[in-house]
C-alpha cells in the first residue's frame, strides 16, 4: 500500500471538530486514500451506481458507476501521486435517510489543487460526490501537523 501523509490534528480535526460519525470517518477514509493514491480503498465507498460530478480540470465531466468512478480515480492518482492533504470547514448534515459531508480541501503533490468536495451517502456508502476544482477557494496553504502514513 502506498504512504501517505495526512495533516491533521490526531484523527482529522478540522476548525476545532473531529470528524466522528460514520460519514464523518467515512469521508475522512476518502481525503485520507486520494491522498495516498489508494483507489482500492477509495472505491470500497461507493455504492455500485454511485456518480462523480468531476467540475474543472483536465477530468472535468459526470462519470456513473464504479467502472467510469474507479477509471477517473486511476487516471488521477497515475498521474498525481501521493499527496499531502489539508482538509478544512468539515460541515456535516444527517438525518435517517442519509448524510451529506462538505469540505475544503488542498492537495499537494506536483501542483497544489484545491477542492470544495461534497459527498452524499446513504447506507454508509457514497453514491453521489462533486470534487470542484477552485483556484480561488480559500484554505490554509500550510498543513496544521504531520500524522505518520495511513
Amino acid at each position: 500500500m502506498k504512504s501517505l501523509s495526512f495533516f491533521a490534528l490526531a484523527a482529522v480535526t478540522v476548525a476545532g471538530h473531529a470528524l466522528a460519525s460514520p460519514a464523518g470517518d467515512n469521508a475522512d477514509t476518502h481525503f485520507r486514500a486520494i491522498g495516498s493514491g489508494d483507489v482500492q480503498v477509495l472505491m470500497r465507498g461507493y455504492q455500485d451506481n454511485a456518480q462523480l460530478q468531476w467540475v474543472g480540470g483536465p477530468l472535468d465531466g459526470s462519470y456513473v458507476g464504479k467502472d467510469a468512478i474507479r477509471a477517473v480515480w486511476e487516471k488521477f492518482t497515475g498521474a498525481q501521486g501521493n499527496l499531502a492533504v489539508t482538509v478544512e470547514n468539515v460541515q456535516e448534515s444527517t438525518n435517517p435517510k442519509g448524510s451529506t459531508v462538505t469540505a475544503n480541501l488542498l492537495f499537494v503533490g506536483k501542483a497544489p489543487i484545491k477542492v470544495r468536495h461534497a459527498l452524499v451517502y446513504r447506507d454508509n456508502l457514497l453514491v453521489s460526490e462533486t470534487w470542484q476544482i477552485d483556484p480561488k477557494l480559500s484554505i490554509s496553504a500550510a498543513p496544521v501537523a504531520k500524522t505518520a502514513a495511513y
